[in-house]
Formats: structure tokens, sequence, C-alpha cells
């Protein structure tokens, strides 16, 4: 099931969405300092592409610097790319079909939002992020 849900999923919406994660990272990685950046938002954008069967957990390794990094994130690129995941929800949402779809995009936002400090697990191994 996961399967046929990440291929309608890619089909409607999941390229896009992992083609905006792409530039947006690309324009973070023009300088040093946005690297991190932009390593996440590759990160991100793999996740928007295939995001079935899979889930964002907070890591608790993750202390001041990585909420510092979410502040600037916020600022540089977490907006619009929440905004693409809000209007593409709604987009979905119009149809019975693409509800689960536009839920789907509904829970991107917090990620796109607030990226670092996080990390994407498989939901088969539930246990995997906990240390």
């Amino acid at each position: 099931m996961k399967t046929i849900l990440n291929i309608i999923w890619l089909i409607l919406s999941g390229f896009w969405l992992f083609l905006g994660y792409v530039v947006a990272g690309l324009i973070l990685c023009i300088t040093i300092i946005g690297i991190p950046f932009g390593i996440a938002a590759f990160r991100i954008g793999v996740y928007a592409l295939w995001p079935f069967g899979y889930t964002a957990i907070e890591r608790r390794d993750a202390g001041a610097p990585s909420c510092v990094g979410n502040v600037l994130w916020l600022i540089l690129a977490g907006w619009w790319l929440a905004l693409t995941h809000i209007f593409t929800g709604l987009a979905l949402c119009i149809t019975i079909i693409g509800i689960p779809f536009g839920i789907a995009n509904f829970k991107l936002v917090p990620l796109s939002l607030m990226p670092l400090g996080r990390e994407i697990i498989s939901t088969d191994e539930p246990f995997a992020g906990r240390y």
C-alpha cells in the first residue's frame, strides 16, 4: 500500500516539492555558512519525494545550535517551503481521492519550518531513532 501511495504522491506533488527543496538547497549551498541548511533541504527533499512509510522524529541530542539554525532556516527558506506545502495540500484536498495526499503535505509543514534537530526514520523501525 505504501508503494502505491508513494507512486501517486510522486505524480501529484512529490516531484515538484522535491524540485523546490533541491532549488532551495542549491541556493543555500552558495555560501559556506548555508551548506548545513542546504544539506537539510536535500534531506527533506528526499523525504518529500517518497513520504509514505517514513516519519520525522526529534533528535534528543540536538541542542542550542539546532535551535539557532532553525531560526535562521525559518528566515532564509522555511517560510516559503511551508507555504508551498500548505498551498499544495489545499489543492490536493479539493477531491476526495486527494485528501490523504493533502494531509501528507500538511504533515510536512512543521518539518519544512524547523528541520534541524530532526531525523527521518522508517515507520517499520519505530525504535530506530531512539537513543
